[in-house]
């Protein structure tokens, strides 16, 4: 009989340690191999190396706090830990979450058999390493939603004043003759596609002016059809997520049309591939964004609540409100669940007094009413 053949496992303890050297630190030179072979074992899977190295920085930080070696690690460093998070620190329990799971995937990779990182140990040291992270000292992921429970959409009041102070901004700053008008001009249009397309504030900031094209069933909006989003949110360790999103508002067409044609040219940087760029000739920065639409919201005294991402809550919202499909909208912001979109789902009083009627009244059908921008 052929004798089975044994795989070396990326990440593994015979592969990360040298034999018949001696460490002047055997402790430190352990924990240093252990890391190699779970940066070794993560780039296997395909992570990204900015994960990698983020969770490497952790769990160096672990350590740190700790002052044990990782075979001395106890559930008990887990709790002092975590309790730092919260009461030293004051991390959004998300966070905590995303940090215990970086330890736990640390530690599940050593006292893995396969990989050979606790027979080594206990050869080296006499010990070996445990498992810490247990469902009573870490953070369930029991909620949907973790964010701040303040954050909301805007009410269709509340964008129209929004949307026409920025463009108030471009008139003043036309009538004053001073600098900043094409960059007025371009937040309010960079504002008006955020909503028209319900776009996280990072996808809008690196779209470039390619990424728009045609929809053979919408040949209205002519170029500006769909809108190909490159860099959606991605899965921890992957890549961002593409979609395309199909044009619904044509005012917002309208918007990207003119400064497109209009304005961008008038910024001189016919070269650069960027959607929004800057006066300098770069691209424009998602705390860029936040500046301007922090200082619009304070101009206009609207409730801190309201921030960049609420004018994508209230694309989800405000088509709910005018009949869309939900499952078209789920697919428009790229949601993979509806418990999701349904989160991001804030229907006015109005409108569920009106679904509250046509439940009780299978006859009712009032139109629902629909302020345009």
């Amino acid at each position: 009989m052929a004798q089975e053949r044994k795989v070396a496992l990326a990440g593994a303890a015979h592969l990360e340690l040298v034999s018949g050297v001696i460490q002047l630190r055997p402790e430190d030179a352990m924990v240093d191999a252990m890391l190699r072979g779970w940066r070794a074992q993560q780039m296997s899977r395909g992570l990204k190396e900015d994960t990698i190295a983020g969770r490497e920085r952790l769990i160096r930080r672990f350590h740190e706090f700790t002052n044990e070696y990782p075979w001395s690690w106890l559930p008990g460093h887990m709790d002092e830990w975590s309790a730092s998070l919260t009461s030293e620190r004051h991390l959004a329990p998300s966070t905590i979450r995303s940090y215990q799971g970086d330890v736990r995937q640390f530690t599940e990779f050593l006292i893995d058999g396969r990989y050979g990182w606790a027979v080594a140990c206990e050869d080296a040291f006499g010990t070996h390493p445990v498992a810490i992270c247990h469902e009573w000292n870490t953070i369930a992921h029991l909620n949907d939603y973790e964010g701040d429970p303040e954050a909301r959409p805007f009410s269709r009041d509340e964008l129209q004043r929004f949307l026409d102070y920025a463009d108030d901004q471009v008139d003043r700053a036309v009538r004053s003759k001073r600098k900043g008008a094409l960059a007025a001009y371009r937040d309010a249009t960079l504002f008006k596609v955020i909503y028209g397309w319900g776009l996280r504030r990072t996808e809008a900031s690196k779209l470039d002016l390619a990424d728009f094209g045609r929809n053979p069933k919408a040949r209205q909006f002519g170029r500006y059809g769909t809108l190909n989003v490159r860099y959606g949110k991605a899965k921890k360790g992957q890549p961002p997520r593409r979609r395309n999103v199909l044009s619904v508002m044509d005012w917002a067409v309208d918007a990207v049309q003119d400064y497109v044609e209009n304005i961008r040219p008038q910024l001189g940087c016919e070269d650069h591939p960027a959607l929004w760029v800057t006066e300098r000739g770069g691209r424009v920065k998602p705390s860029e964004i936040n500046a301007r639409f922090v200082a619009y919201r304070e101009a206009l005294k609207l409730p801190e609540a309201l921030v960049p991402h609420s004018l994508r809550h209230s694309y989800v919202t405000h088509l709910t409100e005018d009949g869309v499909d939900r499952r078209f909208i789920q697919q428009q912001v790229g949601h993979e669940c509806d418990s999701s979109t349904a989160i991001y789902t804030h229907v006015s009083d109005d409108f569920m007094n009106t679904a509250l009627s046509k439940a009780l009244n299978p006859a009712f059908d009032e139109a629902p009413t629909r302020k345009d921008r």
